[in-house]
């Protein structure tokens, strides 16, 4: 008895578990009628549902099934019915209640909701209306928060969906909705009649139907939770507004909800008398106003089925222009004063005129125009029309009085009738210790708005001299001088040999050493010889005078700023400091190479030749090449400047001059200098025992017996030297010349950077001689256009005329 117990308990906890969805099919705990093919597909739908939410496959029920008198041939159909896929209408269905994106939304709570989707139209005509943007924006749209508790005075209704479970000892958990009849069925409790009952009473009534069949409920060893888990949704009508029709929307939606699905009132729609009608009656009247300025929503009424939402349309319109904080057109009521349009308004904004406003008003035949006093405010009542115009305030000042100029606070301040001058200095705190006290200006408007000027003694105004000090008006600039402003501006120049030459600043009992100092002192190639040039003054011109300036020749200590006699300048007094005759610091050469100490060499004497640096780096090595000696300097920038000076004019186009340029500054670093140090030897007098230059590099090449064959030949290579072979031989050793070859302009490169062409007499060409470590390069013939069939036909043309011309001129 004790196992049938056990096998019945988990049948009815497993077809309990799976909810009210199969409750018809399986409260009975007799299966043995049950006949499969009389269920329907959404009855097996719920079963394969129950299996689901037990995590039980068909196999593992078969047991409990046939434990309570189901056949096992009904079985058989029972299992193959679940195995089938489920009709195109319940896939649908299945479809239409998963798609949360498509029309349910449900919150983090499971609780669900039908999305309801609205377009928003945008009113251009009433853009201007005060409250028209509330329905326009699409980041506003007051619907209701599913997160929220349920309220406890909801009222359900058919659609609603409460989640009703029991834990504790016994378990029972289920979503059931609210039939259309009103009730709830719960499986082995029957139905419980729960619409037009809140959710709170709803809740204590299936406690206690509960309570009858669960004992351990009624013990108090099981708790019963009721939620609601989905939300009905319930039918409004909307008149009146952007978009009047029907809507369906959720029965937690208010009245702002609604008015923002409709779009807000319409064109001629009223914003402040929004009738709620409820069971054909006026149930409430809804001011948006109210939300807009005060933010109070005591209006935002919850909506019931069938409630109807009617906009009328407006009694009374105003619009305010100018200088308020939010201008626009607005709704007013019957009674409402001017100061209630400015808060609506939000008030006048810091620029705004506000003794008074300007107001037009239209009557029956026509315009007028209304001013209305600060003191009307409160009692003006607004005519349907009315146009207030709020203007700025005038860009003047009262009572601005200004002082600038050498006192210790130039600045605006305020003026008061009898103000004199010396008020105004002491509100400035005093003149400035450079201030000119004979003469202050004030620059005046008069009545007429022209500017007149007034001049003022500050020091007798400011020793008590009434005529002095006299009375200023409001607008007034004074303006106290300084005795700076009139002293010039002086200069002194400095030059030569000192650390900061330039132009300084000329102060009164400046010496030279002063300036010395100023400059940075000198340096050290600085000579004893100082030239001061000052210039000539004088009231009258001296034509026997010719000198522009007047010369100072001193001698100083060189290498001391300090002077034993310090020489007086004067402004605009032109400094040079001259260079020691002879100061040069070593200048050094470098020699490379085959030589037996290569490396730097300092320039020892003026004139250092080429034979002397040598000599002194002992001399060339056995492995020298007496015929590669050369030297390689540095290319100086003043050489580029004075190509740069050079106009070839070689035409617009022309490249030539640009490209030389660019070898020189980017390519060449250094000019190539060959030397013959064999004649150099003979007699150090030759012309190639050159003077050098600081930065020059002698190179003494490494001999080499070998002659390489560059440029336009078959084969770049290095040919063996043979004293007996000539240039053609070392050409045809390279495998020739090929198609571009320029060979009638071949040249060779000596060792010593000496350079020698080919040259032709009586079409015989003869070729330079070859020596070892020489280089031979041919270079690439020049593109030359061809001319087209065209030209020579122009030619031939040209040619014909002339022959005809000359013919006819000797017949």
């Amino acid at each position: 008895m004790k196992k049938i117990l056990i096998v019945l308990f988990l049948l009815v906890s497993l077809f309990q578990s799976g909810g009210m969805v199969a409750q018809d099919l399986l409260k009975s705990s007799d299966l043995s009628t049950l006949k499969v093919d009389y269920l329907a597909d959404s009855d097996i739908a719920k079963i394969k549902a129950q299996l689901q939410s037990n995590n039980m496959t068909i196999e593992q029920a078969e047991p409990l099934a046939l434990a309570k008198g189901m056949p096992a041939s009904e079985f058989a159909k029972l299992k193959e019915r679940l195995a089938m896929p489920a009709t195109a209408k319940d896939l649908v269905k299945k479809d239409s209640e998963s798609d949360g994106d498509a029309n349910d939304k449900q919150d983090a709570f499971g609780r669900k909701q039908q999305k309801i989707v609205n377009t928003k139209v945008k009113d251009s005509v009433n853009a201007l209306v005060f409250g028209s943007e509330l329905f326009d924006n699409p980041t506003l749209n007051f619907e209701p928060n599913l997160t929220l508790a349920t309220p406890v005075n909801y009222i359900l209704g058919p659609g609603d969906e409460l989640q009703v479970s029991v834990y504790g000892v016994q378990e029972f958990n289920s979503s059931i909705p609210v039939s259309v009849e009103g009730k709830l069925t719960i499986p082995f409790v029957g139905q419980i009649p729960v619409s037009g009952m809140s959710i709170e009473a709803a809740t204590q009534k299936i406690r206690g139907a509960i309570a009858r069949v669960y004992s351990t409920v009624a013990s108090g060893q099981s708790q019963v939770a009721v939620s609601l888990s989905r939300i009905r949704t319930i039918k409004v009508t909307l008149i009146g507004s952007k978009q009047p029709g029907n809507y369906s929307i959720s029965s937690l939606a208010t009245v702002y909800n609604a008015l923002f699905l409709g779009g807000g009132p319409g064109k001629n729609g009223s914003y402040r008398n929004i009738e709620l009608l409820r069971n054909n009656k006026v149930y409430a009247k809804v001011d948006i106003y109210q939300f807009l300025v005060h933010g109070d929503q005591s209006s935002n009424i919850g909506l019931k089925d069938n409630d109807v939402i009617r906009i009328p349309a407006y009694n009374q319109r105003v619009t305010v222009e100018g200088q308020v904080k939010r201008p626009g057109i607005f709704e007013m009521k019957k009674g409402e004063t001017f100061a209630d349009l400015l808060s609506f308004a939000s008030g006048f904004n810091e620029f705004a005129y506000t003794a008074s406003v300007n107001v037009l008003q239209k009557t029956d035949k026509e315009y007028k125009v209304r001013d209305i006093k600060a003191s009307e405010y409160a009692t003006y009542k607004p005519l349907s029309g009315d146009v207030f115009r709020v203007t700025k305030i005038l860009n003047r000042f009262e009572n601005r009085i200004k002082i600038e100029g050498a006192v210790f606070r130039p600045d605006t301040y305020s003026f008061y009738e009898g103000m004199r001058i010396s008020d105004l200095v002491l509100k400035a705190e005093g003149l400035k210790e450079d201030a000119y006290r004979n003469r202050a200006r004030i620059l005046r408007l008069k009545a007429d708005l022209t500017n007149e000027i007034v001049n003022v003694n500050l020091d007798k105004a400011l020793a008590g001299d009434l005529d002095a000090d006299i009375a200023l008006k409001k607008e007034d600039v004074v303006t106290v001088y300084s005795i700076l402003d009139f002293v010039e501006e002086y200069k002194i120049t400095i030059d030569g040999e000192i650390k900061k030459p330039g132009v300084y600043d000329y102060y009164e009992n400046l010496s030279l050493n002063d300036l010395l100092v100023q400059a940075g002192g000198l340096t050290g190639s600085a000579s004893k010889r100082v030239e001061v040039a000052r210039m000539v003054v004088s009231e009258e011109i001296d034509d026997s005078n010719p000198n522009k300036a007047e010369l100072f020749n001193i001698e100083i200590v060189a290498g001391n700023n300090e002077q034993a006699k310090n020489f007086a300048l004067q402004p605009f007094d032109v400094v040079n400091i001259r260079k020691m005759a002879v100061y040069e610091k070593p200048e050094m050469v470098t020699v490379s190479g085959a030589v037996h100490y290569a490396g730097k060499y300092v320039l020892a004497h003026k004139k250092d030749r080429v034979y002397d640096v040598i000599q002194r780096a002992g001399g060339l090595t056995s492995l020298a090449n007496v015929e590669g000696v050369k030297i390689k300097r540095p290319i100086q920038a003043k050489q580029i400047e004075a190509l740069e000076n050079v106009k070839l004019n070689l035409g617009k186009k022309d490249s030539i001059q640009n490209k030389l340029e660019k070898k020189l500054k980017e390519d060449l670093k250094y000019a190539t200098i060959p030397v013959d140090w064999k004649s150099i030897v003979k007699n150090p007098e030759n012309s190639t025992n050159v003077t050098l230059f600081a930065g020059d590099e002698i190179e003494v090449v490494a001999f080499n017996e070998g002659v390489k064959v560059t440029g336009n030949v078959l084969l770049t290579s290095e040919i063996p030297y043979d004293s007996g072979k000539g240039f053609g031989y070392y050409l045809n050793a390279a495998g020739g010349v090929d198609a571009k070859a320029w060979k009638k302009k071949a040249y060779i490169i000596y060792p010593n950077g000496k350079a020698a062409v080919a040259s032709s007499f009586l079409f015989i060409r003869s070729y330079p001689k070859v020596r070892p470590g020489s280089q031979i390069v041919v270079p690439e013939k020049p593109e030359v256009k061809k001319m087209s069939t065209g030209e020579w036909v122009s030619i031939g043309s040209v040619i014909t005329s002339l022959s005809l011309l000359i013919l006819n001129a000797f017949k």
